[in-house]
């Protein structure tokens, strides 16, 4: 099955391309493969075409391969339903943006299935623009020193961003500065969230999965944004919320989840230093 959402123009450059069949999509050899360690099944291809009026098009195709069976169960529990990896993000992509959190478009979605799993699937999505926090932010504090509420509007972005994802009932998991990406390009800077194959909905323990999505995000943004922001971001965060949710409850249980994080993040590192020096 394929589902596909673009314009007209679009989708002749893609059915062109053969892009609109799984078959087509797998036998794809255009474009750059961005290599990243632990993909195992996984292959992503970032493309540029144009449409049939000319207008360029910058594009990332995400392949997932056959997968072990207890992944479809896996997501089956968490989703309610079968589905294989490119469809969740497909979805996720959808939802996220259908609860007001800026990202990149869905365009297309191809899956096969087995009685034991998904065989294969894929996905292709729009490019977002800017770069990631984890790459720029350090300069984009630096720039705006004495401009405070630049930062500022920044901050309530990004609070804004998180606040509607987990209100519309999802939680990220990978919620790190490498996935929130800031364009500076427009009169004011804006923020996209990307990276949603991991998005999804908890049925129980809302608090813990929301509380490390935050604890992710504050372990990986800047030390000085943490100390000069971090209680603005809450505030805007927490705009709304229920009466109930005791704000000092959460700092307690986020600032525990960092130091869990810089703690594993410390043994991690002590034990490679351990084997590197084992290696001489």
């Amino acid at each position: 099955m394929v589902r596909m959402q673009c314009s007209a123009l679009l989708l002749t450059a893609l059915r062109q391309r053969r892009l609109d069949t799984v078959a087509g999509a797998f036998s794809y050899r255009a474009g750059t493969d961005l290599l990243k360690p632990g993909l195992e099944r996984r292959r992503r291809t970032r493309l540029e075409l144009s449409d049939l009026d000319g207008n360029a098009h910058v594009l990332y195709l995400k392949r997932y391969g056959v997968e072990r069976p207890g992944a479809l169960l896996r997501r089956w529990w968490e989703h309610g339903r079968r589905v294989s990896p490119a469809g969740v993000e497909f979805d996720n992509i959808n939802a996220a943006r259908a609860a007001g959190v800026p990202t990149m478009e869905a365009l297309a979605c191809g899956e096969e299935f087995s009685l034991l799993g998904a065989k294969r699937s894929f996905m292709l999505a729009t490019e977002v623009p800017g770069d990631a926090l984890e790459r720029c932010f350090e300069d984009f504090l630096d720039r705006n020193a004495e401009s405070p509420q630049a930062v500022a509007a920044v901050t309530g972005k990004l609070g804004s961003i998180v606040a509607s994802l987990h209100r519309a009932g999802y939680v990220h998991r990978d919620l790190y500065a490498s996935h929130v990406f800031m364009d500076e390009s427009p009169p004011r800077p804006e923020l996209y969230l990307i990276d949603l194959a991991r998005m999804f909905r908890p049925r129980r323990r809302t608090f813990r999965w929301r509380v490390k999505d935050l604890a992710q995000l504050k372990y990986s943004m800047p030390a000085q944004w943490v100390a000069d922001y971090w209680d603005g971001f809450l505030n805007v965060y927490f705009t709304g919320a229920p009466a109930g949710e005791a704000r000092a409850v959460w700092e307690q249980a986020i600032d525990e989840k960092v130091a869990w994080m810089r703690a594993r993040s410390e043994r991690k590192r002590q034990a490679e230093a351990t084997r590197q020096e084992g290696d001489k």
